[in-house]
């Protein structure tokens, strides 16, 4: 038996926790004027607002929310205490994010109660814990308890006991997987639940969509392979900033990705890893998003040559914007040291080391602000919001 858990609007709840004056009034969290809402309590979703709306029409349609600004790292902090929480119902928990997670409860002694009451367990001692609730799903495979934890939110508890019986209930609309798109022409056979895919067979499936096709074939009956990681680790971390205004000009938008480039060289430092690939985000005045890659020689975490590969890929971008949003990231991390050095390094590598340390010493001690580059200094007096990625 696998269980989900799912932190309840985990963000804006953290904030109604911090504050409990926030209690019952519609609070929405998200990055600057021209962001995204990143989380909405449950006050506020009643009013239409959900993740991914702009934050001015989530303005427009709650005007009376509370607007609160991300603080990732206050989330982190309270997702690590639950998380060792849910370790100590199984030793096998994959957090899928930092707000929810799957457990392995096959030979958990808690299990012997039975799903419900094991389900109802692992809420009390998160609430007990974090003073915050959660849904739980349970059910013999992945994907149904993914899609039970949401069916009865907030502070829910769904146990899938009869497979069949809730596999009929299951919509394509509720399936990891299953896109906007792939639903339409689903829809236009006259197929809306999961069970009625059985219909297309297995072979038609894989020609409509290939693997993906006989994975839905598998789906629809009960079936999911897919097994869970335990310990997952970072593929890649990356930072972005939204601006409160469309921004074109070009030493501008060298400056905010500098200063996103010390952030995320601070923070592969910090965390002990390297990356072979950078990632420049660029999403324009009119939504469309766009990413550039370019790979490193060796593996690192030097901000310099992460900020220099990221410009030379936002120079070579021919499109003169404006843009909404600038991001950077690096991909195919592993832990520093593990990649093969070079023959010989030259004095410029280890004075960049070097400089690297001491800056990470300052703010450590200091503060993420006490120490920037000059050239990170945005030329035009536009800031944003600041966001966090990590895959």
């Amino acid at each position: 038996m696998l269980a989900h858990v799912d932190m309840d609007a985990f963000y804006a709840s953290v904030e109604v926790l911090d504050r409990p004056e926030l209690a019952g009034r519609p609070v929405i969290v998200g990055g600057g004027a021209r962001g995204v809402v990143s989380a909405a309590s449950y006050e506020a979703r009643a009013y239409g607002v959900r993740s991914a709306l702009p934050l001015g029409l989530a303005r427009r349609l709650c005007p009376q929310g509370v607007f609160l600004p991300v603080r990732m790292d206050r989330y982190r902090q309270i997702s690590r205490v639950v998380m060792e929480v849910l370790a100590s119902f199984s030793p096998v928990v994959e957090p899928v994010s930092v707000d929810e997670a799957y457990l392995d409860l096959k030979g958990a002694p808690i299990l012997k109660a039975g799903p419900e009451a094991a389900g109802r367990a692992i809420k009390s001692a998160v609430q007990n814990v974090t003073r915050l609730t959660c849904s739980v799903g349970l059910a013999p495979v992945r994907f149904l308890a993914k899609i039970a934890s949401d069916r009865d939110k907030p502070d829910g508890l769904t146990v899938v006991a009869d497979l069949e019986a809730f596999l009929a209930t299951v919509e394509l609309r509720e399936v990891p997987g299953v896109g906007q798109k792939s639903q339409e022409r689903l829809r236009a056979m006259g197929l809306t639940r999961l069970t009625e895919v059985r219909a297309l067979g297995a072979e038609r499936l894989e020609r409509m969509w290939g693997a993906f096709g006989l994975r839905l074939w598998e789906l629809a009956h009960g079936r999911d392979s897919a097994e869970l990681r335990p310990e997952r680790e970072a593929k890649s971390l990356s930072h972005e900033t939204t601006f409160h205004q469309d921004l074109a000009d070009r030493e501008a938008l060298a400056a905010h990705l500098l200063a996103l480039c010390q952030k995320l060289g601070r923070r592969l430092r910090h965390e002990g890893l390297e990356g072979r690939t950078v990632v420049l985000k660029l999403r324009h005045a009119d939504f469309r998003l766009v990413t550039r890659r370019a790979t490193l020689a060796r593996p690192g975490a030097d901000t310099a040559i992460i900020y220099a590969t990221a410009l030379g890929l936002l120079k070579g971008y021919p499109w003169p914007g404006p843009f909404r949003l600038i991001g950077v990231g690096l991909a195919g991390l592993a832990p520093a040291g593990q990649g093969q050095p070079g023959l010989f390094e030259d004095q410029r590598q280890a004075r960049g080391r070097a400089l690297a340390a001491a800056e990470d010493a300052v703010c450590e001690r200091f503060g993420h602000q006490a120490l920037t580059r000059a050239a990170a200094l945005a030329k035009d007096g536009q800031h944003g919001h600041t966001g966090d990625g990590e895959d």
